[in-house]
């Protein structure tokens, strides 16, 4: 879908837009969401920034997909100049990206602009800053962490119409936990996972797959999907956590997956785009006996969504066969 075309159904009679999820845990779903809770989950991250009418507000993101979407709405409500470009790594090669007031990005298009000196010092420049659709890692977060203007990582999914929760990357406010909007309330299941109450953009009650903990103040941090436990002989092991762990020492990409096994039930597997051996030499340095992988696979490249998170159902067909 092209900007034009969204615009054109956001103007139309309908109460309604069309989205679609990621796609992260499997294939994409379709759903209808209504426009004027879009608006209010835009007023909403506005007025947190404090945008005002006429700031510049980066568009590289999809609109396919709800952050793309939201970005349109969030010009849309508070008048704010849209610049849009074409998605892809690197949203901030052109001239016209000088300057910007708020932007939103993946960790993908954040990492690689850190990698060209005129992309960073753009980056740097952007007033508002928030990334979302996928975990910002530990060396991420350091690159960002001396950073003169806001940085955060948003929470959120497609039901809640964007992020319901920020936490600061950087400055003297940097942290690991999220902190809800103020319409915001969020509770555990019985099995540890994150419960959502956010009525102004989603009707009914939200039961996500996210492990997460509470902490003062309705913050909360997340641990992991609950679909990424790898149930291995009697330990239940997140793999993000596994991934966490790691990601100061391997240094090309990598992803923890798992496969079924006779024994174990599931055996954690680990996929990487370097080398094997090296890759086994950390794990068994860094983790603990029961908490190393099973099997280490060598791949051309980590499978990724369209919005840049890991396929994880896609590296668990490579890591059983």
């Amino acid at each position: 879908m092209s900007l034009e075309e969204f615009l054109e159904e956001w103007n139309n009679d309908s109460p309604y837009v069309e989205v679609k999820t990621s796609g992260s845990t499997g294939e994409p779903k379709r759903m209808l969401v209504e426009k004027r809770r879009m608006l209010a989950s835009a007023r909403r991250t506005c007025d947190f920034l404090g945008l005002q009418p006429g700031d510049t507000a980066l568009l590289c993101i999809s609109v396919d997909y709800i952050a793309g979407k939201m970005m349109v709405v969030r010009a849309q409500e508070r008048g704010l100049k849209l610049i849009s470009v074409e998605p892809s790594g690197h949203p901030l090669a052109t001239k016209q990206t000088e300057g910007l007031t708020f932007a939103a990005m993946v960790p993908m298009q954040v990492y690689n602009s850190l990698q060209v000196a005129e992309e960073r010092e753009r980056l740097k420049a952007i007033q508002h800053l928030i990334i979302g659709g996928g975990a910002v890692d530990e060396a991420l977060a350091q690159e960002l962490k001396d950073f003169p203007n806001g940085v955060w990582s948003t929470y959120g999914m497609t039901e809640t119409l964007s992020h319901i929760a920020l936490r600061r990357l950087n400055g003297d406010e940097a942290s690991e936990w999220y902190t809800p909007f103020p319409s915001v309330e969020v509770s555990l299941s019985e099995d540890g996972c994150l419960v959502i109450d956010a009525p102004e953009v989603c009707e009914e009650r939200l039961y996500t797959n996210d492990m997460a903990v509470l902490g003062s103040n309705g913050r909360f941090r997340i641990l992991g999907r609950k679909d990424n436990v790898i149930c291995s002989g009697g330990l239940k092991i997140q793999a993000e956590e596994v991934e966490r762990l790691l990601r100061s020492h391997l240094k090309e990409p990598y992803l923890v997956s798992k496969r079924p096994d006779a024994r174990l039930g599931e055996a954690m597997v680990l996929l990487t785009e370097g080398s094997v051996n090296e890759a086994r030499q950390v794990c068994e340095r860094i983790l603990t006996k029961y908490h190393q992988p099973r099997a280490y696979i060598h791949v051309d490249h980590i499978p990724l969504t369209e919005t840049g998170k890991p396929a994880r159902r896609q590296a668990e067909k490579i890591a059983e066969s």
